[in-house]
């Protein structure tokens, strides 16, 4: 027996982004399905480094800087509120961010890609290039090959997992959070969406598509085009150690409670998702290089996710210009645009109408591409 559900909106996809947009939504008023396939489902959320990261993001199209500049401004009130509303610390830090450089032409080219940032980012872009001598105080033991470092104030990190723990625990009797519920189809009717999810019927004035990978079937039946695929990424964590990491680095992070997360691969492997030993080694050799006390710490856990990337590694939104009300929404960095999404983005769908600076990011960029 079908159970139909009628809400203002229906998100489809209940990780860091499909969450960030319900919860946005239902603080704007509006009565909110969150679809959410579960553990079964290629949760990018689980596999997430934790970076709150603005540099050199964005070189070439100024929007998706400026887009991530202002998610990062909002961070620190938006880690707040969620502390606030469910008692969930998502472990928010803004001790800015380090690029290290490990020649004189890496530290070179940095500089002019983010030098020419600042210059086309509405607002500004604040960075420091630091030479070895000035992170030495910073980064006792830093290895012999680190020439210097690009530094940026507006990077942080967070809890990827207390983050979604914290918007599910502050949506919890507001929102109607559908577990185990895939979303199999969505078909406009008359002016809303039914979205068919096993025993379950959604009736929404609003859908939005935020089901990661499993968009690329999805956004069609809408009139939306998701060019999205697999990308391995893998992590490594060392046993908690004593504080040894004076600053937060792109590649290397010392999280609240000691351990050391360690992230640097990109693998083009499909929906294969299991954990490699020589990628592994690869990762702990480059960290070792900029941080040679690594090679003693004990490492006890590895493990794989998959990143959803477009072609271009940007993000995907758009509102179907055949069924409007339906919006798609992808992007590979959920923690850094969490605030966004919540704060922004999400009152831009209760609108019904997205803002000019998201236009660059529509699914259909890519057609000319992929024919």
């Amino acid at each position: 027996m079908t159970v139909t559900i009628k809400v203002d909106a229906a998100v489809v996809g209940g990780g860091l982004v499909g969450s960030a947009v319900a919860f946005g939504l239902m603080e704007r008023g509006l009565s909110v399905a969150l679809l959410d396939e579960g553990d079964v489902a290629f949760r990018a959320s689980r596999g997430n480094f934790g970076l709150v990261w603005v540099q050199g993001k964005g070189d070439g199209r100024w929007q998706y800087a400026h887009w991530s500049r202002r998610s990062a401004d909002m961070w620190p009130g938006f880690a707040e509120d969620l502390k606030a509303a469910c008692g969930v610390d998502v472990e928010y830090d803004k001790p800015g961010g380090y690029y290290f450089t490990m020649s004189e032409d890496e530290h070179r080219t940095r500089g002019e890609s983010l030098e020419r940032m600042r210059r086309e980012v509405p607002g500004g872009y604040d960075f420091e290039m630091l030479r070895r001598n000035q992170l030495l105080n910073i980064f006792p033991g830093l290895g012999e090959e680190v020439i210097g470092a690009s530094w940026c104030p507006h990077d942080g990190h967070a809890n990827p997992l207390s983050l979604l723990r914290a918007f599910h625990a502050t949506m919890k009797g507001r929102v109607r959070h559908l577990t185990g519920a895939g979303a199999s189809s969505v078909t406009p009717e008359g002016s809303a969406f039914r979205i068919e999810a096993g025993s379950t019927s959604v009736l929404a004035g609003k859908v939005v598509l935020a089901a990661g990978l499993g968009n690329r079937d999805l956004a069609p039946m809408v009139g939306l085009r998701a060019e999205v695929k697999p990308l391995k990424g893998q992590i490594l964590v060392t046993e908690r150690l004593a504080p040894k990491f004076g600053g937060l680095t792109l590649n290397v992070r010392q999280t609240g409670d000691g351990t050391v997360m360690i992230g640097d691969s990109h693998e083009d492997v499909g929906f294969q998702t299991e954990a490699n030993v020589g990628i592994g080694r690869n990762i702990a050799a480059r960290a070792i290089r900029q941080f040679p006390a690594l090679a003693q710490a004990g490492l006890v856990r590895q493990w794989a996710a998959l990143r959803i990337m477009a072609p271009d590694g940007y993000p995907i939104y758009e509102q179907s210009a055949t069924h409007p009300g339906a919006f798609v929404v992808n992007c590979h960095s959920g923690v850094t645009l969490a605030a966004a999404h919540a704060r922004s983005l999400a009152v831009q769908i209760a609108a019904g109408q997205l803002e000019p600076l998201l236009d660059p990011f529509h699914g259909a960029r890519f057609e000319d591409k992929i024919a």
